[in-house]
């Protein structure tokens, strides 16, 4: 018997590009939900969580940002943003609202499938073998996916645990933006050092939202380390 079909919640008001949408997510092995506005979108999820999330920035009841941080609010779903090339302002909008990748539009099929493939990825599979980690109050349970500072739980995205897990394994050591793209998006991503530092920059406020401990410390240009 085969697996069931993972299922991507799909919001695009274009419907030449929601069409196309549907056509390489199934031809992938996808169940596809498609929605138009960012209302039909979050009704659909309700209805049928999804495995993951395809949202475009600019909907006619609202944005793809706002769609986002709904979504963030009760679904670990990898979210994966589409955006035209000029709007770097919402990417970084997108990202902090939770999303964990973005396509520039135009965009090729293999690209769209191979980002929201790895976003899967890093949202079900993690590292294994390693025993609970601590550090100055910080406490992550790589097993259970279970992140603690001072003994409350932190609700992080997939691909923040898996950056502050690669930044823990090695306490003290330099990673560089390339390194660290490398070992947590693949190495498709190696350029991508703007969803990077968006990324940390949600990671450190999350786990230090006081700024006293100052877990990773960045190395201007070139990387970050965690504190040892």
């Amino acid at each position: 018997m085969s697996p069931p079909r993972r299922r991507v919640l799909v919001v695009d008001d274009e419907s030449q590009i929601l069409r196309a949408l549907r056509m390489v997510l199934r031809d992938a092995g996808f169940e596809v939900d498609p929605a138009a506005t960012a209302g039909a979108a979050l009704d659909v999820a309700a209805l049928r969580p999804p495995d993951a999330a395809i949202v475009d920035l600019v909907l006619p009841d609202g944005d793809g940002v706002e769609v986002t941080r709904e979504l963030r609010k009760w679904s670990h779903a990898p979210i994966l943003v589409l955006s035209a090339v000029g709007d770097e302002d919402q990417k970084v909008r997108a990202l902090d609202a939770g999303a964990d990748d973005y396509v520039t539009k135009p965009f090729g099929p293999r690209e769209l499938v191979a980002r929201l493939e790895a976003a899967l990825r890093r949202a079900t599979v993690g590292p294994s073998g390693e025993p609970v980690m601590h550090a100055d109050g910080l406490e992550v349970d790589i097993a259970s996916h279970v992140v603690r500072v001072a003994g409350d739980d932190v609700h992080l995205t997939p691909t923040e645990f898996d950056l502050l897990v690669a930044l823990m394994r090695h306490p003290g050591r330099l990673l560089t933006h390339g390194a660290l793209l490398t070992e947590v998006w693949g190495p498709g991503y190696v350029d991508d050092v703007a969803v990077l530092r968006t990324h940390v920059a949600n990671l450190r406020r999350k786990i230090d939202p006081d700024g006293t401990r100052r877990y990773i410390r960045t190395d201007a240009g070139i990387g970050y380390r965690f504190a040892s």
